[in-house]
């Protein structure tokens, strides 16, 4: 039988693109000195001569080089975006990894002729995402980690595109582009290559109200690694084009070992699909030579608490300088082209969070998306309530989409008739919205770092996005200032830093209608809270406040998240905006 499938390794260094060639990769991906997941080490990565090289030592070999252009790009990296692009269209490797839209924009403008993959950091996880990627020309999607097989296979039925799909090494317990707190804690942005790993410390879960730590384990959200080494048939089945084996910051030797064993393994089922078996010697070569314990995680269905790695005896120890929390100080004006008044949003989790929104002064209220337990989710009859009382007072209401939206969910959700516009969370979600033509904005899941990416959402119809979170005060005055599209900005309220999948009621025995929270090492409490769709929400120790410095922020909008708020919080807390703004516009 031929062997329709491909074997994707990584490389951090020539000797390691070496050693994944001569055990049998059939590409490799790796990045080069910036503009990619791993460049908080200066030892890895490629220069521009090495990525020649590497493609041609690849291509005399029928083998294949990726490029990983996959992190977010800020205003001031444009111009060296540029460069670095047409350097690549130069090398000409066999394709491009991005997350950041805005390389999908200069690949337009500057004709660059290589294909383009849609990054894991995209979290593409339905099928009206993964058609509007194809019409950007992705040509392969990296799905999100969180798809089992089985929805990986009706992906595959519905798009008919290449999947790629992680099968072996270190795994992220938060969705792929929506953590942020190593970049909003230390500057150090995950989704720009620096993470600091906030999800392999150690945590104590404990009762938010009395304090009571619930269990011993240390290592709460430390996710093992995934090895599908004994799911071949499985993966195969499921459509996937692209077997991805992690680790490029990993020695040759080790890359070596995993792709020799998964390429013998793939052999052997094509050799004799009918008589294959998992080969038990190659099976212990892996699991003798692991750095933590194994997992299937999503991959399988449903997840475990033998997932986590809860002891965190086997996370490897990392020694380095201490790196400080970052305190964001806007010293210089942030102003947008064209903005007399900012509106004042809102988001809040109830009608009567709503109506005191509206009462003391917010312009816009987003109603809908993840409400938290144990609040029930948005009632028909409670948005039209919402939309009711908002148009008799001359404000407006958005319908939020949840930030995730599973197929299942785009077909479940029925948005208000009379609704003023909407906000969306991914891709998939806003080509729903755009065939009903209704107004709508990109909520912050969208990773808006720079001036082009707005640009393109506003060429998809977005009417006003959301900036990151992640954005310095410098960074965020160039996305203002230069974006064609209106920005919003979130001032005030208590914030994600993870999104997560894993069934922590489940894992640890919780009670999921109580609130827990995650002690850490310098005794801050991160909140945890479980919306309707199981999706679990760990929040920043502090709330972000915005408050000080609304003379210097002259956006389209400012933002307070209101979700975790009494209406009566919602009340004390948008007429102290409202009152603030008055003073400034005077």
């Amino acid at each position: 039988m031929v062997n329709p499938v491909e074997l994707l390794a990584p490389a951090g260094t020539p000797d390691a693109l070496i050693a994944a060639l001569d055990a049998g990769a059939d590409a490799v991906y790796l990045g080069g000195k910036s503009f990619n997941m791993r460049v908080h080490n200066s030892q890895f990565n490629f220069s521009d001569a090495q990525l020649y090289d590497a493609v041609n030592l690849a291509h005399a070999r029928g083998k294949k080089i990726y490029v990983t252009l996959n992190n977010l790009i800020s205003s001031d990296e444009l111009d060296p975006l540029e460069k670095f692009l047409r350097t690549l269209n130069d090398i000409q490797p066999d394709a491009i990894l991005v997350q950041d839209l805005a390389v999908l924009s200069l690949v337009r403008k500057l004709n660059i002729n290589i294909p383009l993959h849609a990054s894991v950091m995209m979290n593409t996880h339905n099928t009206a995402a993964v058609e509007m990627l194809k019409s950007f020309g992705i040509t392969r999607v990296v799905v999100s980690r969180e798809l089992s097989l089985a929805e990986v296979a009706l992906l595959k039925e519905r798009t008919g595109i290449e999947l790629e799909y992680f099968v072996h090494g270190d795994m992220c317990i938060a969705e792929s582009g929506q953590c942020i707190h190593s970049g909003v804690t230390f500057g150090l942005s995950g989704n720009r290559g620096r993470c600091m790993k906030p999800c392999r410390w150690a945590y104590k879960l404990v009762d938010e109200d009395s304090g009571s730590t619930v269990d011993d384990w240390s290592h709460k959200l430390a996710l093992n690694d995934m090895c599908l080494f004994r799911h071949i048939p499985e993966l195969i089945h499921a459509g996937i084009s692209s077997f991805k084996i992690e680790g490029r910051m990993r020695p040759p030797e080790f890359i070596r070992r995993i792709v020799e064993n998964y390429r013998r393994e793939i052999d052997s089922y094509f050799a004799d699909s009918a008589g294959y078996v998992v080969d038990e010697t190659r099976w212990k070569n892996l699991f003798d030579n692991r750095v933590r314990d194994f997992t299937t995680t999503f991959a399988l269905g449903a997840t475990s608490i033998h997932d986590i790695g809860l002891s965190g005896e086997r996370e490897p120890k990392i020694f380095s300088r201490a790196v400080p929390e970052v305190a964001a100080v806007i010293s210089k004006p942030i102003r947008a082209i064209n903005v007399v008044k900012p509106q004042l949003t809102v988001r809040t989790s109830s009608l009567d969070g709503a109506r005191a929104a509206i009462d003391s002064g917010a312009d816009v209220v987003y109603v809908g998306g993840e409400v938290f337990k144990p609040l029930k989710p948005w009632t028909a009859d409670e948005l039209q309530a919402a939309i009711n009382f908002a148009h008799a007072a001359g404000k407006k209401i958005f319908f939020a989409f949840p930030r995730t939206t599973r197929d299942i969910d785009l077909d479940r959700i029925k948005i208000p008739a009379q609704v003023d516009g909407v906000l969306v969370g991914n891709l998939g979600a806003l080509k729903r919205v755009k065939e009903l033509n209704i107004p709508v904005r990109a909520d912050v899941s969208f990773n808006v770092f720079n001036h082009v990416a707005a640009d393109f959402l506003r060429g998809l119809g977005v009417e006003q996005a959301t900036a990151s979170l992640e954005l310095s005060p410098v960074q965020l005055r160039s996305l203002v200032e230069n974006s064609p599209l209106p920005i919003e900005i979130i001032v005030h309220g208590a914030i994600e830093s993870m999104i997560c999948d894993h069934d922590f009621a489940e894992m640890y025995q919780l009670d999921a209608n109580h609130h827990y929270a995650l002690l850490d090492t310098a005794s801050e409490l991160h909140a945890l809270r479980l919306d309707q769709f199981n999706r679990w929400h760990i929040f920043f120790g502090k709330e972000r406040c915005l408050l000080p410095y609304l003379d210097k922020i002259n956006v389209a909008a400012l933002r307070i998240e209101a979700q975790n708020y009494s209406p009566d919080v919602v009340a004390q807390v948008v007429k102290t905006y409202r009152d603030a703004l008055k003073e400034v516009l005077l």
